[in-house]
C-alpha cells in the first residue's frame, strides 16, 4: 500500500513540477483570463454603439449647458438664383438662427453680389437679416450698393430683394448715376435696370460734361 501512494505522489510531483504542461498551463491562465475579462467588458459597454435599436441616455439639466440658438455660423456663404436665373452670392462673418420656427437668420458684416444685366453690384452693412422663406435681407443700418457704370447709393434701414434685385428705403438717401448726384427722404431701386424712384424731398444734381 506504501508503494502505491509513493508512485502517486511521484506522478503528481512530476506533472504539478515547473516546466511541466500543467505549469505552462497555469501560467497561461492568470495571463489569459484578465484579457478574456477585459475584452468581454468592452464589448459589452461597446456593443449598444454598434447596434440597430436605440440608445438612452440620462442627463442631468443643471450640468449641461444649452444652445440658445438652433443654427450659429461663423463666415457663411449663401448662393441662389434670383428670378431670371441670374446667380447672386451673399456671405457673413457670423449667420444666427435662433429658432427652426423662425426662418431668420442674424447676419453680421453683410455683404452680397449681384450678377446684374451690364455686370456685378455689390451690397455691403453691417447688420442684416435674412429671410430664407422671402429671400429678402432687411438692413437695420447703413447700406452701400456700388454698382457697374458708375452707380452708388448710401441709405439706412433697407430692404433688399434677392430675387427681384427691388431696394427699398425708408430712410434718407444719396447717390451717384453717370449724370450727377441725387438725395431724397426715401427709395424703391430696380437695381437690374438702374431705376431709382425718390419719394420726399427729391433732388437731381445733373453734371452736363457726364450727360455726354
Amino acid at each position: 500500500m506504501s508503494e502505491a501512494i509513493a508512485l502517486t505522489r511521484t506522478a503528481r510531483q512530476v506533472w504539478a513540477a515547473p516546466g511541466s504542461s500543467h505549469d505552462r498551463l497555469i501560467g497561461a491562465l492568470r495571463i489569459g483570463l484578465p484579457m478574456l475579462i477585459g475584452m468581454l467588458t468592452a464589448f459589452v459597454v461597446f456593443m449598444p454603439l454598434f447596434s440597430g435599436g436605440d440608445v438612452s441616455f440620462v442627463l442631468d439639466k443643471n450640468k449641461v449647458e444649452v444652445a440658445k440658438e438652433r443654427l450659429r455660423l461663423q463666415t457663411a456663404t449663401y448662393r441662389g438664383e434670383d428670378g431670371k436665373g441670374q446667380p447672386f452670392i451673399m456671405t457673413a462673418g457670423s449667420a444666427v438662427q435662433k429658432s427652426s420656427s423662425e426662418p431668420i437668420v442674424r447676419l453680421t458684416d453683410l455683404a452680397a453680389r449681384l450678377q446684374l444685366q451690364d455686370g456685378p453690384a455689390d451690397v455691403t452693412a453691417p447688420h442684416g437679416a435674412y429671410d430664407m422663406k422671402g429671400e429678402q435681407v432687411r438692413v437695420d443700418g447703413p447700406v452701400k450698393v456700388v454698382s457697374t457704370g458708375g452707380y452708388t447709393l448710401d441709405t439706412n434701414d433697407a430692404t433688399l430683394d434677392l430675387k427681384t434685385r427691388h431696394l427699398r428705403s425708408t430712410s434718407a438717401v444719396t447717390g451717384t448715376v453717370p449724370q450727377g448726384q441725387f438725395s431724397g427722404n426715401r427709395l424703391s431701386a430696380d437695381l437690374d435696370n438702374h431705376i431709382v424712384t425718390l419719394d420726399g424731398n427729391a433732388r437731381l444734381r445733373i453734371v452736363p460734361r457726364r450727360t455726354k
